[in-house]
């Protein structure tokens, strides 16, 4: 499989250098679909002694990402009709973080899956992969997992623990979490359509999409239901305000007779459509905006940090906020995760009439119904057992330690039946030995006194740990949130990846290859096709979707 990379990397860049010799047209080269950057090594570190090594390997050390707005054009886009000026934000991967040093993991919950479904597109329609464009846990929470559903609390914890497919020397922890199925029949929704109806939504996968998409979530309205509607372009409009769900064929009608012209004052419709949400207020009710568009503004308020400073204002209102992205060629992925993140929202990217069905249908009342506000997570490793630790993913979620018990801080939302999913490889130590207090945080592994209750014949009952995950979240109309934990034992560790593990494993892994990871230690997207098909495991789409990319980039498989 190495010589096939070997050979199919010589090709890739062969056939780069005859190109740029030849056209001084190609001012840039992105890597191959099929990850020109794969470093073929399985094993990259040595474990003799994981304290030096990982010491002396800068893949462990903390990471500081920065923005990069800057798209190139891609492949198979007409680039002359339409440039291509996508844009994403630019995110170092999280590296291994020694437990001695940072015992504690701290981030805030996602359940957005706009990453999948984007670069979702890009693989059918034959783009080049824009690495800054995959986020890993995006695409793992786009699938559902089989945990255990809550009881007393709005979410559960379930957790697995086996060794790490693509990682010799660690173990791979599942963290998951499910919120319980709100009881939605009778509560009543104010939902504001804020829809982009500039220019550069005209497209057949832009405003056409999204009347269809509207429409078909109108037929699930009730007569208790108000729903307005709010366009933007050079300026905004009001299209319709305050009407009753029963009225159906009214919201059609008006959604049908919306046209694309003009440039962008998102600013504008998003102060209009939270206006009209909070005239229409329903207390106890579900109230929200939902903005459709391709997030390309160019009036008024525009940048990521202008339009994040509006919409946390805004979210004061007790107003959440689902943000909706279509098209391709203009996308600004950057600006709408800001609006999603900083507003008490959810992201989705609409790609297709399917995908609408999914996120505003069948899952309805997660998209619209939230049950656990400002959600955190907070790992605490075990020094005694665990040595060093890398989550996945969550790049642009982590927090600060201690934002974790102040309930101040702002946080992910989630919806009613929603999972949340989190991977963390880690490398254990049965050598470390226990140190003082490390900060100004109550930890439960590093007490210098430890309570006596769990002091048993010389040794604590903490020894057979490994780790303690904790949740807070707030109810949705509460301001103090709620703590639940649970502990994760060595011996809760299996030889044979569980259901969930191995699903979730198989998504991170593409993720990481599409995001040219420097830890995917050589497995390909064939080797994961053929891990699936052949132990009978995965999802459809997620099947076909690394089937066709296998094609498309011409990999080498293991037969």
């Amino acid at each position: 499989m190495k010589n096939k990379r070997r050979t199919h990397i010589t090709k890739v860049l062969a056939i780069a250098l005859t190109l740029a010799m030849t056209s001084a047209a190609l001012v840039s080269c992105g890597q191959s679909e099929s990850g020109g950057n794969y470093k073929g090594n399985k094993n990259e570190y040595q474990m003799g002694d994981v304290n030096q090594n990982i010491a002396g390997d800068n893949r462990y050390e903390t990471n500081d990402g920065k923005m990069n707005t800057d798209a190139t054009a891609e492949e198979g886009y007409n680039t002359q009709q339409y440039p291509n000026t996508e844009e994403y934000n630019h995110l170092t991967e999280n590296g291994f973080k020694m437990v001695s040093e940072n015992p504690l993991s701290t981030f805030s919950t996602d359940v957005d899956t706009a990453s999948y479904t984007n670069v979702r597109r890009m693989i059918n329609e034959g783009w080049e992969i824009d690495p800054d464009a995959v986020r890993t846990e995006e695409f793992i929470n786009y699938f559902k997992y089989d945990y255990e559903k809550p009881t007393d609390d709005a979410v559960s914890i379930t957790t697995e623990l086996s060794d790490c497919p693509w990682n010799d020397e660690a173990k791979l922890m599942l963290v998951g979490l499910q919120a319980k199925e709100a009881e939605v029949e009778d509560v009543p929704t104010n939902l504001v359509f804020l829809i982009d109806v500039s220019g550069s939504m005209e497209d057949e996968t832009k405003l056409p999409l999204v009347r269809e998409a509207f429409s078909m979530l109108s037929g699930t309205l009730k007569p208790n239901d108000r729903i307005s509607i709010v366009t933007y372009a050079g300026s905004d409009q009001v299209v319709l305000e305050g009407e009753s769900g029963d009225n159906k064929d009214k919201i059609c009608d008006a959604l049908d007779s919306l046209s694309a012209g003009g440039s962008t004052a998102g600013a504008a419709g998003i102060t209009t459509a939270y206006e009209l949400a909070e005239k229409y207020f329903i207390e106890g009710g579900n109230n929200r905006v939902l903005l459709a568009t391709d997030g390309d503004l160019n009036v008024g308020l525009s940048t990521e940090e202008e339009l994040t400073a509006l919409i946390e204002e805004k979210r004061e209102s007790g107003v959440f906020l689902s943000v909706l992205g279509f098209g391709m060629g203009n996308y600004k992925d950057n600006r709408l995760e800001a609006l999603a993140d900083n507003g008490n929202g959810n992201y989705a990217y609409i790609d297709s009439l399917d995908e609408a069905e999914r996120v505003l249908v069948t899952e309805l009342s997660g998209t619209l119904f939230t049950v656990a506000k400002d959600a955190k997570v907070q790992v605490e490793f075990n020094p005694s057992n665990v040595s060093a630790y890398r989550l996945v993913g969550y790049e642009n979620r982590l927090m600060n330690d201690e934002d974790f018990n102040d309930d101040t801080k702002d946080a992910g939302d989630i919806g009613s039946g929603q999972q949340v999913t989190a991977l963390y490889e880690i490398i254990p130590t049965e050598d470390c030995l226990r140190s003082g207090k490390t900060s100004s945080i109550d930890l439960k592994y590093q007490s210098e006194d430890i309570r006596p209750e769990l002091v048993e014949e010389g040794e604590t009952k903490l020894d057979g740990e490994l780790l303690t995950v904790s949740i807070r979240y707030k109810e949705p109309d509460a301001e103090q949130s709620k703590l639940i934990k649970k502990a994760v034992l060595c011996d809760n560790y299996t030889a044979e990846l569980p259901d969930n593990l191995k699903f979730a494993c198989a998504v991170a892994e593409f993720s990481m290859i599409l995001r040219n990871s420097e830890y995917v230690n050589g497995i390909s997207a064939a080797d994961i096709l053929d891990d699936m098909e052949n132990n009978g495991y995965g999802d459809e789409d997620f099947i076909e979707l690394v089937r066709t990319y296998v094609r498309s980039g011409d990999i080498g498989r293991n037969d």
